[in-house]
C-alpha cells in the first residue's frame, strides 16, 4: 500500500449521511471488506447484540453488545468480526455535526471508547435510528425530505454526545502530542476566522511550526494547513447550509476579501462550487 486511502462519503450519496441497520452476516462481510483506510466523515456503530472490534490508530477497541462508538476524520482504522455482531451503522459529513457536539467528540480524541447503553437509552436510540432510515427510504424526493432526514440524524447526534458528556474517560492521560492536538482543534474552532497561518497557531501554542506540523502528522495522518483548510471548508458549508448568506457574504465573514478566491478555495477543495454545495444540500 503506498498511502492510506480517504473515503469520501460524497462518492457513496449526495444526502450527507449513510444510514443501514445489518445483520451478522451483512456486518461480518463489511467489516472483513474494511481494510486500513481514514474516512474525511464521522462514523457511528451501535451494536445491539454480538461482537466487533476496530483498531483505531493502532489501538484495539471492543464493540460489545448495546454499546455505540464513533469513530472521527483521519483517524486510520479497519475492523473485524468476533461473534455475530447485529447493529447500525451511520455515516455522517462533518458539516451536520454541530460545534457543541463536535467538541464533546473531538476532545476526546484518541481516547474515545464504547459508550455502555443502559436498556432505557438503547430503546430510545434504536427508535430514533429506525424513524431516520425509514425516512430515509420513505421520503426520497418529497420537497421537505432533507429537512425531515437532517432533522432526525441532529437528533441523534445530540442523544450521542449526551451520552458521552457523561462519559468517565477522562481518566485517562493524555499525551503530550494528544494535548496539542486538541488544543490547536480548539484554537481551530475560535480564530479561523482571523488566523489562517499554520506559524501563527503554532505562536499561541508556544511551539514551532515544523513540531506543530509534525505532532499532527503523527496524530491525525495530515499536517497543519490540511486541518486549517478543513475548518474553513467545514464553517463555509456550515454557513452556506444554515444561513441565507451569499457566497460572498461568506467569503467575507471567514475573512476573504476576495471572495472570488475564496470561491476558488473551496471549489478546489470540494470539487464543487459553493452554489452547488447549498442547492445540494437545501433542494
Amino acid at each position: 500500500m503506498s498511502h492510506i486511502p480517504v473515503h469520501i462519503l460524497q462518492d457513496r450519496t449526495k444526502d450527507g449521511f449513510q444510514i443501514k441497520h445489518v445483520h451478522s452476516y451483512e456486518l461480518k462481510e463489511d467489516l472483513s471488506a474494511m481494510d486500513v483506510h481514514r474516512d474525511d466523515h464521522y462514523i457511528f456503530f451501535v451494536l445491539e447484540d454480538g461482537l466487533a472490534s476496530l483498531s483505531i490508530d493502532f489501538t484495539e477497541v471492543i464493540l460489545k453488545p448495546k454499546s455505540i462508538f464513533y469513530v472521527l476524520p483521519g483517524q486510520v482504522h479497519f475492523g473485524r468480526v468476533k461473534k455475530s455482531p447485529t447493529g447500525w451503522f451511520v455515516a455522517i459529513d462533518t458539516a451536520l455535526v454541530p460545534q457543541e457536539c463536535r467538541n464533546i467528540f473531538e476532545n476526546q480524541l484518541v481516547l474515545q471508547q464504547p459508550y455502555n447503553f443502559t436498556e432505557a437509552e438503547l430503546e430510545q436510540c434504536e427508535l430514533l435510528l429506525k424513524l431516520l432510515l425509514k425516512k430515509h427510504k420513505e421520503e426520497a424526493g418529497s420537497p421537505f425530505y432533507i429537512t425531515i432526514v437532517h432533522s432526525l440524524l441532529q437528533a441523534f447526534i445530540g442523544v450521542a454526545a449526551g451520552y458521552y458528556s457523561k462519559s468517565t474517560s477522562s481518566n485517562s492521560k493524555i499525551s503530550r502530542p494528544s494535548q496539542i492536538t486538541v488544543e490547536f482543534k480548539k484554537l481551530l474552532n475560535e480564530y479561523i476566522r482571523t488566523i489562517k497561518s499554520p506559524a501563527d497557531y503554532a505562536y499561541k501554542l508556544n511551539i514551532s511550526e515544523a513540531y506543530l506540523s509534525e505532532v499532527l502528522k503523527k496524530q491525525t495522518g495530515f499536517p497543519a494547513s490540511y486541518w486549517i483548510q478543513q475548518e474553513i471548508i467545514l464553517e463555509a458549508k456550515r454557513l452556506l447550509y444554515y444561513s441565507e448568506l451569499s457566497v460572498k457574504e461568506i467569503a467575507h465573514n471567514l475573512g476573504y476579501s476576495d471572495h472570488s478566491y475564496f470561491s476558488r478555495f473551496f471549489k478546489k477543495a470540494t470539487g464543487g462550487s459553493a452554489l452547488a454545495f447549498r442547492q445540494q444540500y437545501r433542494h
